[in-house]
């Protein structure tokens, strides 16, 4: 089990923990590696489940905060070692998981481990299965054995955000569209019905479609509604039966699960469409009063965040968050994965001055 040392600087953990392998259904052996670094700490509480570990003080403050983030990635493709590079004359850290999201764990590891005595209590959260369908998802798994565990009053996603803070996140709709034909042989098409013909209007309307600007609680968020695969055919000589088109929609929290729905529903009107997958949007919540003073204490000026992320489980449980991490969210899952080292450490001072009053 490899050690962790959480003496060192926020970057040299980064380097340290990306170079521990953690792809989806592969964290035990990193899990393990924090688990071992943070248990020994007698000013918190640790509890794991799983490949899930949270650590928390007790100090009888007035609020609480979470601080989450996954420790898996997705498949590494020859970009581990994680090594030093120079981008524009900056430095960066190159490797699968600098951006999504091992600076920002590296970051919540150090600062779990120095922080004694924040002016807030803090529950800490490195969860598993991040990346993959969300009915594995740690935290998933521990607001069914744990939930008073998500007891707080805001919550703060390290995902990578450019080391600004992005409040909220739009919702994620699945759907598959189909058509349907009759076989024939291709040499007498006239028999049968060919129903990958039959999806053309399909992609024109969503090529024809035209996305929203969405203005929720002062924040601006892009929607967007496209094809993302394609399914049909039978054989090189064969008029196929079946075409299915898989849809996705990216909403603005303004709208719920159900009306998101029902909006492609109607955009693809007189078409079989079943929903396969969805997740609600989160509203930003920066109105919450911990929200304003985090904002004021790491200087930023809050973005909409356009993917989802885990800040809606949070919201469902009536919890404000946000996203503050170091990386760029572009370059999260690229096979040329990078982050600016300026980033780590001035994610670093952020959270450290909101957490310490300093």
């Amino acid at each position: 089990m490899p050690s962790l040392d959480l003496t060192v600087s926020a970057v040299e953990l980064t380097r340290i923990i990306c170079d521990i392998p953690s792809v989806s259904d592969d964290e035990t052996v990193l899990a393990d590696s924090i688990h071992a670094a943070i248990a020994p700490l007698e000013h918190l509480d640790v509890y794991r489940d799983g490949d899930t570990i949270v650590a928390r003080t007790d100090l009888g403050r007035a609020q609480r905060v979470v601080i989450a983030g996954h420790i898996d990635t997705v498949p590494i493709n020859d970009n581990v070692p994680t090594r030093d590079i120079s981008v524009d004359g900056q430095p960066f850290l190159w490797g699968r998981g600098t951006v999504d999201m091992k600076a920002g764990v590296a970051v919540q590891l150090k600062l779990a481990a120095e922080l004694v005595a924040p002016r807030v209590d803090i529950t800490w959260m490195w969860y598993d299965h991040e990346e993959v369908d969300a009915d594995l998802n740690g935290l998933t798994r521990l607001a069914r054995t744990r939930p008073d565990l998500f007891g707080a009053d805001f919550a703060i996603l390290g995902e990578p955000s450019n080391g600004e803070v992005e409040g909220g996140c739009n919702g994620n709709l699945r759907a598959i569209v189909r058509t349907a034909g009759v076989r024939a042989h291709s040499a007498r098409a006239w028999v049968g019905e060919n129903a990958i013909h039959k999806a053309a209007p399909i992609l024109q309307r969503l090529a024809e479609y035209r996305p929203r600007e969405v203005a929720v609680e002062g924040l601006v968020y892009r929607e967007g509604l496209n094809a993302v695969r394609i399914r049909g055919g039978v054989a090189g000589n064969v008029i196929p039966d079946l075409c299915e088109v898989e849809v996705n929609y990216r909403f603005a929290p303004s709208r719920s699960l159900d009306e998101a729905e029902a909006h492609v529903r109607d955009v693809l009107s007189g078409f079989d469409v079943e929903v396969v997958d969805g997740a609600a949007g989160a509203r930003p919540g920066l109105d919450a009063p911990l929200a304003q003073e985090f904002l004021a204490a790491v200087r930023a000026e809050p973005r909409p965040k356009y993917g989802w992320t885990d800040v809606a489980r949070f919201s469902a449980l009536g919890v404000p968050a946000v996203n503050y991490g170091p990386g760029d969210p572009h370059l999260a899952h690229h096979d040329e994965e990078r982050v600016s080292v300026a980033q780590i450490e001035a994610v670093e001072r952020g959270l450290r001055a909101w957490l310490t009053g300093s």
